[in-house]
């Protein structure tokens, strides 16, 4: 199939790969000085109105960010006797494939380094393994992958499992990471590790030239925990969410001190998993409302936007945001705030575009929600009101770009689809924020991955899972006033790594099966493709995307239409 480029936005530098699927709270009463995770606080160096204001990064050129990459995976595959895949997949899953420098976000968290975001002892490790230099693993992108595929294999040493098996090398990649809670453990390794794997990551320069490029193998299933089978809920506060709650949370005060006035912008200084893992853990002591995946494909909402997330540890200091809000000098910033997290690193030199319009989307929802002020002293950077020891999310946080999407946003949204919908039609997005909930919804089970990884989807991005002959669909639901007769299309991604014969079922109100279309979604992507017409009755109809097709495959749920 055809490798599709990586996208350079003038003016604004953009990861976006194309893929071939492919703080413990103190006190809790709102008072002047209760500070969660406090710290002291030096004298603040700068005016407050310095961030979120300034020009966007220029683009980056994907040749010279990522040339010769292959070769040093290859390398240190060959050196360690791991496989080379393995390494791309988890380099991928973890920095997007960018050099880092690791920034503590949550107390309690080494910071991470290099191409493989290593972390405290396994920087150690990796450093005495090649008798190398913490510098050289941490700075060094070839010395940073030769020590991670030498920790991986001296973890893989203590297994026995057949080394030629992909999926087999699942308990050894885990064994790299540091999270604790199970679902995100099994969603990292399944969703964000071997999602990569099966869906594909192929970047190419200015020229078209394929500059580094993870081929897709969709047979790959690893051997692990499988994702539980409940069905993904919706987030009580953004339809768009996946609801995970966190135990980390308390009240706000009464009063104008708990009155939500700001949107506080991190960096998790880690993976989408990973992040939404550790802010779930108890032992952590820290939260935030939300965490927007790195492909803006997924958020989480584990806090809801009534109740106060420990997701900053700095009380307010007008003086530090443009002399704005000094009403609240001195509160928790926690109190008033409402808290993003975006998997990724402070230091990184780009950001995927669907990750900020998804974010952007969010943001305009919470401010409408608030009535809060659209503007670069209410929608605030961390290492703004926290200078003293965060930068997050970093000096290529596209703010000027960030600030006019969530106005366009809140002004008037763009429709989903490139084309306006017609009166009468129904479109079911794979993104529940898109879709009229009176009339349209997605269910999936916590076996679908989210991905924004190939372009050309309807929407912000769609699900895929593996073929595999079981009964897990996911369903396009869509509710009609009366008894009609309907066409339904589909709208999917194509590739090789897709079914040849993915199974469109069909059934009305009544749960009558209508009919079952297969689908080629190896061909005829981006666009709308027709399934056929159905006579529905009135009620809550569906159209179910079955996973049960030939093996080796996955199935693409983007989008249906209703006509």
């Amino acid at each position: 199939m055809t490798i599709r480029p990586l996208r350079i936005l003038t003016s604004l530098a953009l990861l976006v790969p194309a893929c071939y699927d492919a703080d413990q709270p103190a006190a809790d009463d709102g008072s002047a000085g209760a500070d969660e995770g406090d710290e002291s606080t030096p004298e603040p160096q700068d005016d407050g109105d310095s961030d979120s204001d300034g020009e966007d990064v220029p683009e980056i050129d994907p040749g010279a960010q990522f040339g010769g990459l292959d070769d040093e995976f290859r390398d240190a595959a060959d050196e360690f006797d791991v496989p080379m895949p393995i390494l791309q997949a988890m380099s991928f899953a973890e920095t997007q494939w960018q050099m880092i420098v690791g920034e503590s976000e949550f107390d309690g968290q080494e910071p991470a380094y290099g191409i493989m975001a290593l972390r405290g002892e396994h920087l150690g490790l990796g450093a005495g393994l090649l008798d190398a230099s913490l510098d050289d693993v941490k700075n060094d992108r070839r010395t940073n992958i030769r020590a991670a595929a030498a920790v991986l294999r001296s973890y893989a040493d203590d297994l026995e499992f057949d080394r030629a098996d992909l999926g087999a090398w699942a308990p050894a990649i885990a064994a790299m990471t540091d999270i604790t809670v199970e679902d995100a453990l099994v969603s990292y390794i399944h969703h964000d590790v071997y999602g990569a794997i099966q869906g594909g990551i192929a970047v190419q320069d200015r020229a078209g030239a394929t500059v580094a490029e993870l081929k897709s193998e969709a047979h790959v299933i690893p051997d692990f925990t499988a994702p539980s089978n409940p069905t993904l809920a919706p987030g009580p506060d953004y339809a768009g969410s996946i609801w995970r709650p966190s135990p980390n949370y308390s009240s706000r005060p009464a009063g104008t001190a708990g009155q939500v006035k700001m949107v506080v912008i991190h960096s998790c200084e880690g993976n989408y998993s990973g992040c939404w893992g550790w802010l779930n853990n108890s032992q952590a002591g820290v939260s935030a409302h939300y965490v927007v995946k790195e492909d803006g494909s997924e958020i989480s909402q584990l806090v809801k936007e009534s109740n106060k997330a420990w997701h900053i540890g700095a009380t307010y200091d007008c003086d530090l945001n443009g002399g704005k809000e000094c009403g609240l000098e001195g509160y928790n910033c926690n109190n008033f705030t409402v808290g993003i997290e975006h998997a990724g690193f402070a230091s990184q030199q780009s950001w995927n575009s669907n990750l900020i319009n998804q974010s952007a989307k969010l943001t305009c929802d919470i401010t409408k929600g608030h009535g809060i002020t659209r503007d670069k002293y209410h929608i605030v950077a961390h290492g703004k009101l926290q200078p003293y020891n965060r930068t997050d999310p970093g000096p290529n946080w596209p703010w000027t770009t960030y600030l006019n999407k969530i106005n366009e946003y809140c002004g008037q949204a763009p429709a989903p689809n490139p084309d306006p919908v017609p009166t009468g039609e129904i479109i079911v997005d794979s993104n529940a924020s898109n879709n009229d909930p009176a009339k349209a919804k997605i269910t999936v089970s916590a076996n679908w991955t989210s991905s924004a990884s190939t372009p050309g989807y309807y929407g912000s991005g769609y699900w895929f899972a593996n073929t595999s002959p079981v009964s897990d669909g996911a369903e396009f639901s869509f509710y009609l006033a009366a008894d009609a007769t309907k066409t339904i299309d589909a709208w999917w991604t194509a590739g090789t790594n897709r079914s040849a014969a993915a199974p469109f079922v069909v059934f009305d109100s009544a749960g009558t099966k209508l009919g079952t279309v297969n689908a080629n979604q190896q061909v005829n992507g981006k666009k709308w493709n027709q399934l056929g017409s159905f006579k529905f009755k009135k009620g809550w109809n569906k159209v179910v995307l079955s996973r049960w097709a030939a093996e080796g495959f996955v199935v693409i749920a983007d989008a249906i239409r209703v006509r």
